[in-house]
């Protein structure tokens, strides 16, 4: 369906506030775009290790929110730019203009689809759950994935490096945590590979929901894995529901910012001996990741590059 799209010019010091105003006249889903650097916090919550040059703040901010082509959108607005006026008196809005547009009719929840198709790593066959395998793919190890609004296709670098360090390394009868699952895509292939059991966690309830869809897909037995959402960094009950002196590997696919606190974390939670494969390290970070590992007793057995990006495997003594 079309919306109209409205694209208000405000201030920083007024976003919040604005956007709590515009909440309050039924108005949901508000978009905020500035140049406020991120916070470590926000850093934990992103995926990849390399995030665009946003330049300096200048204390501007723009809210878009969107209305139904059937909405009474001259009454709406009128009654934004009351609530505006008031406001004025005590906080800057700045410019205070709003741009009206029309979007296009597009399934924005699916559009990604049509830019998702089956291909190999290596001699892994990763087919999007809408595909169907070619006859001459018949027989070949078959991962059938959809992410939805998780991270995690396979298609990425980081995610390569992974997948072959698990292949690599992992055996039969092992137990796996996977930290940041996104999709689950690694820890069913541990298991594809021949682990017992996959333990997965992440931030984003919609990774567990993503998990559980293509476990199933892929034929995996609920009683061979577990997902859970928490910050295993900081989280005593995440923690304690992994387990500790449980793991023969962990799979860290995350910021190399996440990275540095998270691995004295996991050491508890580790076997001796068992290995710790990490990746989603931009390389000019790879020095950042090694001191980490070091630093925290584990020692480094090999160091993996894809393009611009790295992968970290060490072990516990």
């Amino acid at each position: 369906m079309k919306w109209k799209k409205f694209r208000l010019k405000t201030t920083t010091e007024a976003e919040d506030i604005v956007s709590s105003m515009l909440a309050e006249l039924g108005i949901e889903g508000v978009q905020i775009e500035d140049r406020i650097p991120l916070t470590a916090e926000d850093k934990e919550q992103m995926f990849v290790d390399i995030l665009p040059d946003i330049g300096d703040d200048d204390g501007t901010a723009y809210l878009t929110f969107y209305l139904d082509m059937d909405d009474d959108t001259k009454k709406i607005l009128s009654e934004v730019a009351r609530e505006l006026d008031d406001m004025k008196s005590f906080i800057d809005l700045g410019e205070c203009t709003i741009e009206e547009s029309e979007t296009e009719d597009i399934d924005w929840v699916n559009n990604w689809k049509k830019y998702f198709h089956q291909f190999y790593i290596d001699d892994i066959l990763v087919i999007p759950s809408w595909e169907e395998v070619k006859a001459e793919d018949a027989g070949k190890l078959v991962i059938h994935i959809d992410p939805g609004t998780a991270f995690g296709t396979g298609m990425h670098e980081t995610t390569q490096l992974c997948i072959r360090a698990l292949k690599k390394y992992v055996k039969k009868g092992d137990i796996v945590l996977d930290i940041g699952c996104g999709s689950g895509i690694l820890g069913m292939l541990a298991l594809k590979f021949g682990a017992a059991y996959s333990v997965g966690t992440d931030l984003d309830p919609c990774a567990i929901t993503a998990t559980h869809e293509n476990m199933e897909e892929n034929g995996i037995d609920k009683d061979k894995y577990e997902v859970m959402t928490g910050n295993i960094i900081d989280d005593k009950e995440v923690r304690e529901q992994a387990g500790y002196d449980r793991y023969d590997i962990v799979l860290a696919n995350i910021l190399a910012d996440v990275l540095v606190p998270l691995t004295p974390v996991v050491l508890a939670h580790m076997k001796p001996g068992a290995l710790y494969i990490t990746s989603g390290i931009i390389d000019d970070k790879e020095q950042t990741v090694v001191e980490a590992v070091k630093k925290a007793g584990l020692e480094v057995v090999e160091v993996n590059h894809q393009g611009e990006w790295v992968s970290v495997v060490a072990k516990k003594n």
